[in-house]
This record gives C-alpha cells, structure tokens and sequence, in this order.
C-alpha cells in the first residue's frame, strides 16, 4: 500500500511537471486569449498610445529590456524588417520593462522607426497575462489585422520566423 501511494505521487509530480513544461513551450493560442483591447502605454514624450491605435495593421509587440543581450540583437531586425513591410501593414511596437530614463538614453544611440513604449512593471504583467508565465525575455506577440493574437514567442525571434508568420496575413 505504502508503495502504492508513492508510485501514485511520483506520477502525480511528473504529469503536473509536464503540464507546466507544456504550458511554458506552447506557441498555440487559445481560444479565449486576449486581443488588443484594454491596453495603452506612454512613449518616451509620455504620449499614451493604445494598442489598438495600430489594429488594422499586423502587429508584433515586442516586450524588451535595455539588459538583455538578445533583446538588443533583435532590435536591428525589427528596424530593418518595418522598414521593409510597413507599407505591406506591418507595424512593431516595442514595450520596455524599464523606467524612460533608462530606455530614452539608450534608444539615443540606435535609429528606430517604430513606436518604442514604456510599459515597467505593467508590461510584465501584462506579458505574463498573455502568457509568458516564465517571465522571459524578449517576449514577442502577433496580431492579425483584425487584432488576435496568432503567435507567441518566448525567446529571440529570428527574422526568417517572422517572415514566416507575416507572409500569409500581407
């Protein structure tokens, strides 16, 4: 019996293991997984911007930190790839987890075209609301024009996968 009960809780442990494993890796969106709507954040003029102000276009919301290595190698990417699409409807949105001090004196030193938006503490909440649980960095999303959400990416997203995603919707 005792053996029994502790088969049966290794087991247990392993299945919710796996689900969180699963939970953590999973690019599928769900129905029910929240658009645009609801969500604004001040730029570095301290403008707020609603996410929604883009809807129409294909959005990718980038969600960055000055600190993070892959975070910065992918911004070059993203600059050359709105500069390419953007007049195809594609529209980046980046999302700093930081104060505007600190984004602002960095940003300085890059030229970018696109929307660069202060989000702190609201942004990882945000993030992890949209389902980056693990807190990862950079975190990206994409919404088709009509503003759902079609793709996840914890992690560096390649601008090959990009292309990828955003070919069909042009």
């Amino acid at each position: 019996m005792k053996q029994s009960l502790i088969i049966l809780a290794i087991a247990f442990c392993a299945l919710a293991a796996g689900i969180y494993v699963n939970q953590l890796t999973d690019n599928k969106i769900q129905v029910g997984t929240p658009g645009l709507t609801g969500f604004s954040f001040p730029d570095l003029a301290g403008q707020t911007h609603p996410l929604t102000e883009w809807q129409g276009k294909i959005i990718v919301v980038n969600f960055w930190a000055t600190w993070c290595p892959p975070c910065r190698k992918e911004i070059p990417e993203f600059v050359e790839l709105q500069k390419d699409y953007g007049e195809k409807g594609l529209q980046f949105v980046g999302i700093a987890l930081e104060d505007k001090e600190t984004v602002g004196e960095y940003l300085n030193t890059l030229e970018i075209n696109y929307p660069m938006l202060i989000g702190g503490d609201q942004a990882m909440a945000l993030a992890q609301q949209m389902g980056n649980i693990a807190g990862i960095l950079p975190f990206s999303l994409v919404f088709n024009r009509e503003g759902q959400l079609i793709h996840r990416q914890a992690g560096p997203f390649s601008k090959a996968d990009i292309i990828k995603i955003i070919n069909p919707l042009l």
